[in-house]
């Protein structure tokens, strides 16, 4: 794609790294084929490459529209695209850019901006959080459907079935910030399951939100100073011990996949930059520490039928497809067909509360596609999906983790 970034843009960091991504795309439009929004909306600006011509224009006229931000809003950020493009075109940091040039040239209402502080007060602050659950589910009949279907009646807690044989594996284990009071299991879950696999796990102290909240909202600053201080509470636990950990794991691949971008996203700080490539490094979903192990510890009893959707968190952006599914299979479950895999849910972090009406569709089409094939239970590998789903289907959604501990429980 030719560009005209005016002279000043084009010398500032935003500039610079947008001209590359710009020119590495080849208007192929393959990416508009597998863009949720672009099937469900229509609209060439609505997908990969409509947005890419919308930052184009802005940052060679120097002007965006409210239309221009709408549409750039609109994203999902699921990087489906990414995984189709051909080119490698980098399109989730450039849309990231893209968002943070257009707020300059086109700032948001009032109400908007409200409504970001708000989620941005709440949903990073484990404990805020926790609070905030507990108070809506006190009033959840009160509450509009919209609302009350993403507030789950209980957050009851399953003791951790403790299995310790020999351990020979260390782990320090990051619970997300909106889990404990969204879906406390899932953590017990990992527990259980890492235990009766000889795997030693530490909680991180003091530790904050992955950052990922403040980053697709554009609180980057915010992001950054979270990122920051993850680093410096982890750092001297890993650098004091003689038997490093093996990995920084968490539950939750939208989690993972933010801290496997720390060293990308610090890059051009020079006092963090080399700890934070170091902490990327060892980031893993749970799913890449289970499938070094024996599955044949997790053979199930009863025969199970499971649809599973794999968050965009885990398939484009960690590239890890397949992997839940594989361990799903050799621990005996029965994995039924889901057309359209690939595609978003529509939770998207704060996507399905910043865009209600478009995350409500793709939930819909998603939740239909995983009860094509008539199973007893959907499982998923992120929080955020799993209660996105929780409030639309009529079987139960669980995280993937959790089957695997209720074999565990069941002996």
């Amino acid at each position: 794609m030719q560009t005209k970034i005016t002279p000043e843009l084009l010398s500032s960091r935003i500039g610079e790294e947008a001209n590359t991504i710009l020119r590495s795309c080849v208007h192929c439009g393959f990416c508009t084929a597998t863009c949720p929004t672009y099937q469900l909306l229509g609209d060439e600006l609505d997908g990969p490459r409509g947005r890419l011509y919308l930052i184009k224009e802005m940052m060679e006229n120097n002007h965006a529209s409210h239309t221009t931000l709408e549409h750039l809003d609109r994203c999902l950020t699921c990087r489906s695209c990414e995984t189709t493009c051909p080119s490698g075109v980098r399109y989730n940091h450039i849309l990231t850019l893209g968002r943070e040039l257009a707020e300059s040239f086109a700032p948001r209402s009032l109400s908007y901006r409200l409504k970001r502080q708000l989620l941005l007060a709440i949903l990073p602050h484990r404990h805020r959080f926790m609070l905030a659950m507990k108070a809506a589910r006190l009033i959840r009949p009160l509450l509009p459907a919209s609302i009350r279907a993403k507030v789950p009646a209980t957050a009851k807690i399953t003791p951790a079935t403790r299995h310790l044989p020999n351990q020979t594996r260390s782990l320090l284990l990051f619970e997300p910030c909106v889990q404990p009071g969204l879906a406390p299991n899932i953590t017990t879950a990992a527990r259980s399951v890492l235990n009766h696999l000889g795997v030693s796990i530490e909680s991180i102290a003091n530790q904050n939100c992955c950052g990922a909240v403040e980053h697709h909202l554009n609180a980057r600053d915010r992001a950054e100073t979270r990122m920051r201080a993850n680093i410096d509470a982890w750092w001297p636990l890993l650098k004091e011990r003689n038997n490093l950990p093996e990995a920084i794991v968490t539950t939750a691949s939208a989690c993972t996949l933010e801290i496997k971008e720390y060293g990308e996203l610090l890059s051009h700080d020079p006092d963090y930059a080399e700890k934070a490539a170091a902490i990327s490094a060892m980031a893993r979903d749970i799913s890449e520490v289970i499938t070094l192990s024996d599955m044949e510890n997790f053979q199930i009893r009863e025969p199970k039928k499971v649809a599973l959707h794999t968050p965009c968190t885990l398939q484009h952006g960690q590239k890890l497809d397949g992997v839940v599914d594989s361990l799903l299979t050799a621990a005996g479950y029965e994995l039924t067909p889901v057309p359209g895999s690939h595609l978003c849910c529509g939770s998207a972090g704060t996507y399905s509360l910043l865009q209600p009406e478009i995350s409500g569709k793709l939930k819909n089409n998603r939740i239909a596609a995983l009860n094509s094939g008539k199973p007893d239970v959907i499982a998923t590998a992120n929080v955020g999906c799993q209660n996105q789903l929780m409030s639309g289907a009529d079987i139960p959604v669980l995280h993937w983790i959790e089957l695997l501990a209720n074999e565990i429980n069941h002996e």
